[in-house]
C-alpha cells in the first residue's frame, strides 16, 4: 500500500502543467547527495553510508537503493554483502522501521558471506543475526542462531566472538527470568573482553548484572552494577552514546522497586533527554514510557498519561514485542484517574501479551540447544559408565523405560491431540476473518480508484484543450490500471499476488477501448506462461504497460493492415524478470508531435524502472520493441 501511495502521488505530480524551468536552488539537498554519489565509485558510496549511519529516512534511503542495484548490476560478491551489511546497520541503529527490515538485511548479508566462504564474517553474521532476532521477540530462533555462531567462533579460535556469544546467552537467560544463569555467562564473557580491553562490551554486559541482581533482591549490587557501567561508558567508550543512556534507564527500574521513587525519576528523566538531544524528540518519544512510570510511583497518574500514550504509540508501530509492561502502567493511570473503560482495555491487552510471553518461554525451555551445549562434554564419561553395567542390567532399565515412555508418550499425544484441536478450529476461524478483512480492503481501494477514474471522467467533460484533455484520459487510465490489480486481489484466491496475463489482457483491453475509433482494430497478444507477482511489483509493472501502449495508439500506428502490440512476461535465471512490450507500427513514439506528453510518459517510465531496481532497452526493427529486465524482489519473513 505504501509503493501505491507513492505511484498515485508522482502520477499526480507529474501531470501537473510546467511553468518554466526548475531553478536549481530548488533541489532537494536529498537529490544533490543522491546525483553526486552515483557518480562516484562503489567504495566511496559505501564509506558515505558508513558515515552518515545516523542519517534520516529521505537522505539514506536513496543512496541505500541506489548502492544495492549498482552492487548487483556489477556483480561483485563481495560488495553486494557490504551494502547489505550496512544497510541492516542502519536499520538497527535508527529504528524507523519493523524488525521485519533488520532480519531481511541481515540474513541477505550472511547468505552472501556464504557464498564467499568467509568464516570469520559468517561468525560474525551469525551473531549479529542472533542479536536481531531477539530484539524481535523471536528467542527460539535467536538461540538457535546464537549456538551456530558459537560453534563457528570456537572452530576459529576467536575469544572475543566467543565472549559476545556468551554476553548474548546472558541477556538471554535475563529474558528467561533465570538471573543465576545469566551472571553465570555474563561472569565467562567479561574476562575475555577485559583481555581485548573491549570497553563497550564490558559496559553492555553490565546490563545482565544490573537486571540480574535487580530480580534477585540483591539492590545494592544492581545500583553499583549500573553506576560502574555508566561510568566505563562515559569515559572509554563516549562513542556509544546509548550505552550510558539504556544504563540509566535500567537503574531507574532498580530505584523504583526499592521504592526510591524520586531518584528513579530522575534517572528515566536523564535517559529520555539524553535521547532527546541524540535521536530528537520524536523518536525519543519510547522512553517516556519510564518517565511515566515513575510519574505513576509518585502518585502523579494525570503527568503521567501523556508519557505513556506517547511511548505506547512507538511501541506499537514499531511492533516492539514486550510491551506488557507500558500497557499495564497505562491501564493503572487510567485507573487513577477515574477512566475505568480504558483502564479495562489495557488491562486485557496486558494480561494477553504476557500469556503470549510465558507460552513462548516454555517453548524455549524444551529447545535442545542449551542443553546439548553444556552437556556435550559429559557425554563420554557417561557413555563409559554404561559400558560397565551388564547386559541383564541394561535389558531390564530398557524395558523399564520403554513401558514408562510408552505410557508417557500415549498420554502426552492425547492431551497434545485435544489442544491443537482446539487451536486450530481458533486458527482456522482466525484465518477466514483476517481473509474476509484483507478482500473488504482491495474492495475498497478498488472502489476508492474508481471514484477517482469517475471525477477525472467528469472533469474531461468541461475540457476544451486536446492536449489537457489527454492527459486527464492518460491519468484516468493510470488509476484504471490500479484498479483492476486491487480488483483481481479480492476476487482471486491469492490475496498477496496477482496473475499478470490474465492482469495485462485487462490493462491492453481498457487502454485500447480508451483511444475509441482511433484504435479499433488494433489486436493485442499476450503471450506468456502464468506467473504470478507481489502487488509492490504488480503496481509498476502495470503502470509501465499502461504508459508503453499508449504511446504506442498514439504515434507507432500509421497506416498499417493489421495494427498489433504484444506483451509478454517472462522470469529467466537469477530470478530476474523482463517484460517485453512490442508494436508493428512504422511511427516513433518518441518522436510523436506532442513532445511534452512523450516527455511525460518517458519519465514515468524512466521512474517507475528505477523503482523496480531494472534496466531498459529500446529497440526499432519492425516496430518499436521495449524491454525492461529487473529483480524479482524477495520479501522480508519474520
Amino acid at each position: 500500500m505504501k509503493s501505491f501511495a507513492l505511484i498515485f502521488l508522482c502520477i499526480i505530480w507529474l501531470s501537473m502543467p510546467s511553468y518554466g524551468q526548475i531553478k536549481s536552488d530548488s533541489i532537494p539537498e536529498q537529490d544533490i547527495i543522491l546525483s553526486e554519489l552515483s557518480r562516484q565509485s562503489m567504495d566511496s558510496v559505501l564509506s558515505w553510508m558508513k558515515i552518515n549511519i545516523r542519517e534520516s529516512v529521505d537522505r539514506y534511503h536513496p543512496v541505500a537503493f541506489m548502492a544495492l542495484r549498482r552492487a548487483y548490476a556489477e556483480g561483485d560478491d563481495s560488495t553486494i554483502v557490504k551494502v547489505h551489511s550496512q544497510i541492516a546497520s542502519w536499520h538497527g541503529w535508527n529504528g524507523y522501521f519493523s524488525a521485519d527490515s533488520v532480519l531481511y538485511h541481515s540474513k541477505k548479508t550472511l547468505y552472501w558471506y556464504q557464498q564467499l566462504d568467509d568464516k570469520e564474517m559468517i561468525a560474525k553474521t551469525l551473531k549479529s543475526l542472533a542479536i536481531d532476532y531477539f530484539n524481535a521477540g523471536d528467542f527460539q530462533k535467536s538461540q538457535q542462531v546464537l549456538f551456530e555462531a558459537l560453534a563457528a567462533f570456537e572452530a576459529n579460535e576467536d575469544e572475543q566472538g566467543v565472549a559476545g556469544c556468551y554476553r548474548i546467552l546472558a541477556a538471554f537467560h535475563e529474558q528467561m527470568e533465570e538471573p543465576e544463569k545469566s551472571i553465570e555467562y555474563a561472569d565467562k564473557a567479561i574476562p575475555l573482553f577485559e583481555k581485548a580491553q573491549d570497553h563497550a562490551s564490558i559496559a553492555i554486559t553490565y546490563f545482565n548484572y544490573i537486571k540480574a541482581y535487580k530480580a534477585l533482591k540483591q539492590y545494592d549490587k544492581a545500583i553499583e552494577a549500573a553506576t560502574y557501567c555508566i561510568e566505563l561508558a562515559t569515559s572509554k567508550a563516549p562513542e556509544e552514546v546509548f550505552v550510558p543512556i539504556r544504563a540509566y534507564g535500567h537503574r531507574h527500574e532498580v530505584y523504583d522497586e526499592m521504592g526510591e521513587h524520586e531518584l528513579a525519576l530522575a534517572d528515566a528523566s536523564k535517559a529520555w533527554e539524553m535521547a532527546a538531544k541524540e535521536i530528537g524528540e520524536e523518536r525519543a518519544g519510547m522512553y517516556r514510557a519510564e518517565v511515566g512510570a515513575s510519574l505513576l510511583n509518585l502518585n502523579r497518574p494525570e503527568e503521567a498519561l501523556p508519557h505513556l500514550q506517547t511511548a505506547l504509540a512507538i511501541y506499537e508501530e514499531r511492533q516492539f514485542p514486550n510491551i506488557w509492561k507500558p500497557l499495564t502502567d497505562l491501564a493503572n493511570a487510567y485507573q487513577a484517574t477515574g477512566n475505568y473503560e480504558q483502564a479495562l482495555n489495557y488491562f486485557q491487552k496486558a494480561r494477553l501479551l504476557k500469556e503470549t510471553m510465558l507460552n513462548e518461554k516454555v517453548e524455549n525451555l524444551k529447545s535442545e540447544a542449551v542443553i546439548k551445549y553444556e552437556t556435550g562434554k559429559k557425554d563420554e564419561a557417561l557413555a563409559q559408565q554404561e559400558e560397565q553395567l551388564s547386559l541383564q542390567a541394561k535389558i531390564q532399565y530398557l524395558i523399564i523405560a520403554i513401558a514408562a515412555l510408552l505410557a508417557i508418550l500415549l498420554f502426552a499425544l492425547y492431551a497434545n491431540y485435544r489442544k491443537n484441536k482446539k487451536v486450530t478450529a481458533k486458527l482456522e476461524s482466525k484465518n477466514k476473518e483476517n481473509e474476509l478483512l484483507l478482500k473488504e480492503i482491495h474492495h475498497r481501494v478498488k472502489n476508492n480508484l474508481q471514484t477517482v477514474s469517475s471525477l477525472l471522467s467528469l472533469q474531461s467533460e468541461s475540457i476544451s484543450d486536446p492536449k489537457a484533455l489527454n492527459a486527464v484520459q492518460e491519468s484516468k487510465n493510470r488509476v484504471a490500471s490500479m484498479a483492476l490489480l486491487h480488483q483481481r486481489l479480492y476476487r482471486g484466491e491469492n490475496l498477496a499476488a496477482v496473475e499478470m496475463a490474465d492482469y495485462f489482457e485487462n490493462i491492453g483491453k481498457t487502454v485500447i477501448e480508451s483511444f475509441g475509433q482511433k484504435a479499433e482494430n488494433v489486436s493485442l497478444e499476450v503471450q506468456m506462461e502464468p506467473l504470478e507477482l507481489d502487488v509492490d511489483t504488480a503496481v509498476p509493472v502495470g503502470l509501465i504497460t499502461n504508459e508503453l501502449m499508449t504511446n504506442s495508439l498514439k504515434y507507432a500506428f500509421l497506416n498499417e493492415d493489421n495494427p498489433k502490440i504484444e506483451i509478454k512476461l517472462t522470469q529467466g535465471a537469477n530470478n530476474m524478470l523482463t517484460l517485453q512490450v512490442a508494436d508493428n507500427g512504422q511511427g516513433d513514439a518518441k518522436e510523436g508531435q506532442n513532445q511534452k506528453e512523450a516527455g511525460f510518459g518517458s519519465m514515468l517510465i524512466n521512474l517507475l524502472t528505477t523503482q523496480l531496481g531494472g534496466q531498459m532497452k529500446k529497440t526499432i526493427k519492425g516496430g518499436r520493441t521495449t524491454i525492461i529486465e529487473f529483480p524479482r524482489q524477495e520479501k522480508a519473513v519474520a
